[in-house]
């Protein structure tokens, strides 16, 4: 019998917004589960032991509250202290590889979603102690149990007998299954934060009468917005604030109160929590600061708050803060301190960073830049990034999502949504830290080619989110995604009324990877119908100085309704007093006969700010001070129209993976090697790698010369002599390695010779040799935050020194495997260069896939060299001709599933290392 397993401790959003703890049961829940029966009604009872039952012997609540957590397991959901759920299985005696389920939920917490969320962990834990199947006894009334099965993604078999069905469902996780928890994830998630963007009624604990107070501005805002709905101010010390009657405690309002912004010393934040919880406030904006931003006793301070709002069902921004804002009309609700509100539209925007965000909201409105909602998450220490994405993924006012990320929570769970949520909606993001000294001091070469940037980036090109280096990049490319369509490809028109600015356009264009075709014959003769002789209509398009709106407008329609380009940039330097709004107006009546049909920019290099000029009624162009923002903000928009065309990809199964005896090897190891672990030797990294189908080389390890002579008979000469040694982890530095044996005396002397260049000798490795082949590395480090990150690039001693690699997070699809190989600058060496014989890329695909496979299949696994693989010619396939990996226990209970749990509120509560 394990322990309490309280890695299952698990906050959830229900389908109503509401939020559930869920916990393994234990043997102190007896009382609670004796309550929650009798509060069961008679036909739940029924349904549940099929029988009237009126009450549960002492002996039935000792059994039903004291289970192994293994072969009998019962899952917990409570709210306020109160058991209001239940669902268990009991392993099959005579068929022990499934288990019997059942359920049971409190009447009036029935049809909230409790039941799925109950099997979604049952399936998870039964998979980790080999359960295959879940088996089900359901009475014909018992409709809603039939929908909880029929609704799970899982395949039913279902058969009637003697008035019972009988529905039998493999555990196996399943496309099926996984698309059915994002939806319910993606509907709960949205209706708990919902209280916070679309409030009835809104209280501002701590509103202050000083109007430069925070509490003063924040409250100003709500009532200068014209808010909906009341808004009622809650000072102990004050009966008005600004003209309108306070309150001592939010519980002495006599309206019902959805919303609540608390801006109070941090020192009385949990007590003004409590009272929101007693008055059934729904949604709180933490604004005080002084939690985990300053150290230990914060966190602490900052744990009881957020139990608190857990146990009442609430969902919290924040702490530390600078509010919310949402420009619909039907709410507008301006809940900053922010001294400014932007114009409305249609780009969702969340900023880790509360002073920054005042400064992103002026530059919106300065920019004329329309938002649909704001949340400046601070601390994040309940409703997080990802939360907000799962809300915007199904906001119709929403069409572009803009993130400024400080770290990442949660970075898996991102990964999974983020990705769903791209091809619907492109997400920009800036990501601060990207020069902090974050490569980690490591001892294998996929260690020190990694760093916490490196994962930032293999994440976002994995989702298809657009990173970009600069807030003012930012921007760039949002005001660019809100108003134009995604460009259909990398071919670009430039039209201009100067030499200088067309020049500088095609070469910013041209080195962000973008082409600017030379029209045909046909379309330079239809633009050369309103152009002087003076002019070139090659593309760019220069029109010269004197050229005015009728010519832009001629040449715009033609190149707007040509094929030969996906985009156009119309560049404009003021050489009359009026011809800015003239020139406008052409830009803007071609944008409007265009239809959204092609991706139109603008670059007018004028000190006028001709934002206003450049938008009608359906038609707003993005316009640019300098060509080079304008090519970089399309190059970006261009790389994710490319990253919405490529299929989505596969994670392939290889029907011949032993995992389990991957698992056996990995366990004994540590046995061996303690807490710490350590590195793996050269026969368990063989039998490791053997049980995931990744060949090695016939080798053998041996302690003296003698025996080196005779395994390099045995094996077959040439061989390879490597010593074994802690001290020795890149051998060839030391002169560890000595290749190409042939003859005994060779192999004796090379023997004494990688023996003498380390004092801890453990042994000497005899390999056979791969003679031919490109060299390349494949491996995998553990990153604490994001996960297994597996590496690729060209291989041997100057893999460090030359960098050419790529990263992908696991898992990773056959279609990221074909671009990590494809996207370093030697790939071309692989597919035969010169006198470079091509080698076996799908044999290199095939091993990044199943360094991946095995990477989240055995988390102890924290590095992982294969370094070299030779990759043979096409056909042959490749060998990894050495390997190392290092292994360290995880922490009890630690699983990749549960650190990514659909539906899931807040962070995991443990992390991979022990």
């Amino acid at each position: 019998m394990r322990s309490y397993p309280d890695e299952y401790e698990i906050d959830t959003a229900l389908r109503d917004g509401g939020v559930v703890r869920f916990r393994p049961i234990k043997p102190e829940d007896s009382k609670k589960l004796h309550e929650f029966f009798h509060r069961l009604g008679p036909e739940s009872r029924y349904f549940r032991f099929f029988r009237v039952k009126k009450d549960l012997s002492p002996e039935e609540l000792e059994y039903f509250t004291n289970v192994d957590y293994e072969d009998r397991m019962a899952f917990v959901a409570v709210h306020e202290g109160n058991i209001i759920g239940v669902g268990r299985y009991d392993r099959v005696e005579d068929d022990p590889q499934y288990a019997e389920v059942a359920f049971a939920v409190e009447d009036e917490h029935q049809n909230r979603g409790i039941g799925s969320q109950l099997l979604q962990l049952m399936t998870t834990h039964s998979r980790k102690h080999q359960i295959t199947g879940f088996r089900a006894f359901v009475l014909p009334e018992n409709v809603q149990m039939m929908r909880l099965f029929r609704n799970s993604g899982y395949r039913l078999e279902r058969t009637l007998d003697e008035g019972v069905y009988s529905v039998n469902f493999p555990v196996a996780y399943s496309e099926d299954a996984r698309a059915a928890e994002e939806e319910r994830e993606k509907r709960a998630v949205s209706a708990s934060v919902l209280p916070i963007f679309y409030p009835r009624s809104i209280a501002v604990i701590g509103a202050s009468r000083n109007r430069a107070a925070i509490g003063g501005r924040l409250f100003h805002n709500l009532v200068k917005g014209n808010f909906s709905g009341p808004v009622f101010p809650v000072n102990p010390k004050a009966d008005v604030v600004n003209s309108v009657r306070a309150y001592r405690s939010v519980v002495d309002i006599p309206d019902p109160v959805d919303l609540a912004f608390i801006v109070v010393p941090a020192r009385f934040a949990v007590d003004a929590v409590k009272e929101c919880a007693d008055k059934g406030v729904r949604g709180i904006v933490m604004i005080t600061a002084g939690f985990s931003e300053l150290g230990e006793e914060g966190r602490r301070m900052e744990q009881e708050l957020l139990d608190v709002v857990r146990s009442a069902g609430m969902r919290m921004v924040g702490p530390n803060c600078m509010g919310v804002l949402n420009t619909d009309v039907a709410v507008s609700m301006d809940g900053t301190f922010a001294p400014v509100f932007p114009p409305r539209g249609n780009v969702a925007m969340s900023s880790q960073s509360g002073a920054l965000g005042i400064a992103i909201l002026d530059y919106a409105l300065r920019n004329n830049i329309g938002i649909s909602t704001f949340v400046s998450v601070g601390n994040k220490a309940d409703v997080s990034g990802n939360d907000l994405l799962l809300y915007w993924e199904g906001d119709p006012a929403t069409d572009v999502i803009v993130l400024y990320l400080e770290s990442f929570g949660n970075p898996r769970r991102f990964a999974r949504v983020a990705k769903r949520i791209a091809r619907k909606k492109p997400i920009v993001a800036v990501k601060s830290g990207r020069t902090q000294a974050g490569t980690r001091a490591a001892s294998s070469h996929t260690g020190a080619l990694a760093s916490a940037d490196v994962a930032v980036d293999a994440l976002f090109n994995q989702t298809g989110v657009i990173r970009t280096n600069t807030l003012e990049e930012l921007f760039d490319v949002t005001v660019l995604l809100a108003n134009q369509p995604v460009p259909a490809g990398r071919r670009v028109g430039v039209i201009t009324n100067a030499g200088g600015p067309g020049i500088l356009a095609a070469d910013a264009l041209e080195s962000n990877g973008l082409a600017l075709p030379e029209f045909s014959t046909e379309l330079q003769a239809e633009l050369r119908k309103v152009l002087s002789e003076e002019a070139s209509t090659r593309n760019p398009v220069d029109l010269i100085a004197s050229a005015g709106a009728t010519e832009y407008a001629h040449c715009l329609n033609a190149m707007l309704e040509s094929d030969e380009v996906d985009a156009v940039i119309a560049s404009y330097i003021p050489a009359s007093p009026h011809g800015t709004v003239e020139v406008a107006a052409a830009l803007r009546e071609a944008a409007a006969r265009n239809h959204g049909k092609k991706t139109f920019l603008s670059v007018f290099m004028s000190y006028e700010d001709p934002s206003d000029l450049l938008a009608g009624e359906d038609v707003r162009i993005p316009t640019y001070l300098f060509p080079e923002a304008a090519a970089v903000a399309l190059a970006r928009a261009v790389r994710y129209g490319e990253w919405l065309d490529t299929p989505e990809g596969e994670f392939p199964s290889f029907d011949d993976l032993q995992v389990e005896a991957g698992r056996a090897i990995v366990a004994k190891a540590l046995e061996r090697m303690g807490p710490e672990g350590g590195w793996m030797e050269p026969g368990e990294v063989e039998g490791v790698l053997g049980s995931f189908g990744i060949l090695l080389p016939r080798s053998e390890v041996v302690h003296t010369a003698e025996e080196a002579v005779k395994v390099a008979a045995d094996i077959g000469r040439p061989v390879a002599v490597k010593v074994i040694s802690p001290s020795a982890l890149h051998k060839s530095d030391l002169g560890g390695v000595l290749l190409g044996l042939r003859g005994d005396e060779a192999v004796h002397e090379a023997f004494e010779k990688v023996t003498s260049v380390v004092d801890e000798v453990e042994g000497v490795l005899i390999q056979e040799m791969v003679t031919s082949g490109h060299e390349v590395l494949v491996g995998m480090t553990e990153d604490p935050l994001f996960g297994p990150l597996i590496v690729f690039g060209m291989g041997g001693v100057l893999v460090e020194l030359v960098g050419d690699v790529s990263f992908r997070i696991t898992p990773v699809t056959d279609l990221e495997a074909a671009e990590m190989v494809r996207e370093i600058k030697s790939a071309r060496l692989l597919e035969g260069y010169r006198s470079y014989p091509a080698g076996d890329i799908p044999a290199v695909e095939e091993v990044i896939l199943r360094v991946s496979a095995l990477a989240d299949s055995i988390p102890e696994i924290r590095e992982m060299d294969l370094n070299p693989v030779m990759v043979l010619a096409p056909g042959e396939g490749a060998k990894a001709v050495d390997a190392r990996i290092r292994i360290e226990p995880t922490a009890a209970g630690w699983s990749p599933e549960l650190v990514d749990v659909p539906g899931r509120v807040g962070q995991p509560r443990v992390a991979a290392s022990s």
